[in-house]
C-alpha cells in the first residue's frame, strides 16, 4: 500500500509540473512570428484600401468624359489617401514598439488581435465614409474605428512599458512621452466627430492636429532632453 501511494503520489507530482510547463508555453510565443503576421495584416488592409476605388465603366467613361469621372471619384481618393498614410503610421508605431517587446505573453498577444481587429475594418470604414462623404454618420464611423486602433495602440504601449521595464531601460520621461503621444490619435480622431457637426470641413482635416502635436511635443521633449 505504501508503494503505491508513493507511486501515485510522484505521478501526481510529475502531472503538476507538466501542467506547470505546459501553462508556461502556453503564456509565450514567438515574438517574430506575430510581428509578421501583424505586419502582413496591415499590408493587406492597407492594399484593400484601394480596391474600394470601384474602376468606372467605359460607358461612364464615355457619356461624362475623363476628367468629370475622376472628379466624381475626388471624395474616394481623399478617403484612400487620408486611410493609407493613418495606416502606415500606426503599422510605424506598431513596428517601432515591436522593437521594445522581448517577450509575448498571453495578454499581449490579444491586446494585438484586437488591435489587428480594427485595422483589417479600416477598407470598410474608409469606403462606407468616402462613399458617402457629406454624410456626419458615416464620417462618425470613421473616426470611431481610427480611435479604436489608437486607443489600443495606447494600451499596448502602456503594457509593453510596464512589462519590458521601459521606464528603467529608457527613462521615465521618455516612456511618459511615448504614451502621450500615442494618447493623441484616439484623443484627436474623438474629437473630429463632434468638430464635424459643427464645421464638417474643419472635422475632416482635423486629424492634421495628430501632426501637428506629435511634431511640437517631439521638438519639446528633444530640447529637454539636451538640458
Amino acid at each position: 500500500m505504501i508503494k503505491v501511494s508513493h507511486i501515485r503520489s510522484t505521478h501526481h507530482r510529475r502531472a503538476n509540473s507538466l501542467d506547470q510547463k505546459m501553462i508556461t508555453s502556453e503564456t509565450k510565443f514567438p515574438t517574430d512570428r506575430i510581428l509578421y503576421f501583424s505586419d502582413a495584416i496591415f499590408a493587406i488592409a492597407i492594399t484593400l484600401l484601394v480596391l474600394e476605388i470601384k474602376i468606372p465603366t467605359i460607358t461612364e467613361v464615355q457619356a461624362l468624359g475623363t476628367m468629370q469621372v475622376l472628379r466624381n471619384l475626388a471624395p474616394r481618393f481623399i478617403g484612400y489617401l487620408v486611410s493609407f498614410v493613418v495606416a502606415a503610421l500606426f503599422w510605424r508605431a506598431h513596428m517601432v514598439l515591436g522593437q521594445r517587446i522581448t517577450t509575448v505573453d498571453n495578454k499581449l498577444l490579444w491586446i494585438n488581435i484586437w488591435l489587428l481587429l480594427f485595422v483589417v475594418l479600416m477598407p470598410f470604414s474608409t469606403a462606407f465614409y468616402s462613399n458617402n462623404f457629406t454624410i456626419n454618420g458615416t464620417f462618425n464611423f470613421y473616426c470611431l474605428n481610427l480611435a479604436a486602433i489608437g486607443a489600443i495602440l495606447y494600451w499596448m504601449n502602456v503594457y509593453v512599458a510596464k512589462k519590458e521595464n521601459l521606464g528603467k531601460v529608457l527613462g521615465k520621461r521618455t516612456v511618459s512621452w511615448m504614451k502621450q503621444r500615442a494618447l493623441l490619435v484616439p484623443i484627436i480622431f474623438l474629437a473630429c466627430i463632434p468638430l464635424g457637426m459643427i464645421s464638417p470641413l474643419l472635422g475632416r482635416i482635423g486629424f492634421v492636429l495628430i501632426f501637428i502635436a506629435q511634431a511640437l511635443g517631439d521638438s519639446y521633449f528633444r530640447k529637454g532632453s539636451q538640458k
